[in-house]
């Protein structure tokens, strides 16, 4: 083989062992964020009851925030699913915007529960 032949092979089997190494790379990562479950766990769904009580808590929670946005961003967030950039757009706000409420009405309502476990 010449030795520009030699160097463009060697160009190409860099590039597949750098590709080789990222699709490892990506199926090691995600198998580790997957839940694993043994053969002999299972897995125990809450009762109607259980969920519905636990989401009027959060709903009341919701409710007690001190702002409307911060209100319906966090509703729209937690409860619909909706992504940062849906809300921004429907606020017509700035994704920055829509996550700074978010951290801020988190944070009233971790000082919430955290004085209500205190007091108890």
């Amino acid at each position: 083989m010449e030795k520009s032949q030699l160097t463009l092979v060697e160009q190409y089997r860099k590039k597949l062992y750098r590709i080789a190494w990222r699709i490892q790379y990506r199926a090691r990562v995600q198998t580790n964020h997957e839940f694993v479950m043994e053969k002999n766990e299972t897995v125990i769904a809450p009762s109607f009851t259980e969920s519905a009580n636990s989401n009027m808590y959060t709903l009341q929670l919701i409710n007690s925030l001190s702002s409307e946005i911060g209100k319906m961003i966090i509703f729209d967030l937690y409860i619909l699913d909706k992504t940062e950039a849906q809300i921004a757009k429907e606020l017509k706000l700035s994704q920055q915007a829509v996550n700074k409420w978010k951290k801020k009405m988190l944070k009233e309502l971790f000082r919430m529960l955290s004085s209500s476990n205190g007091s108890n």
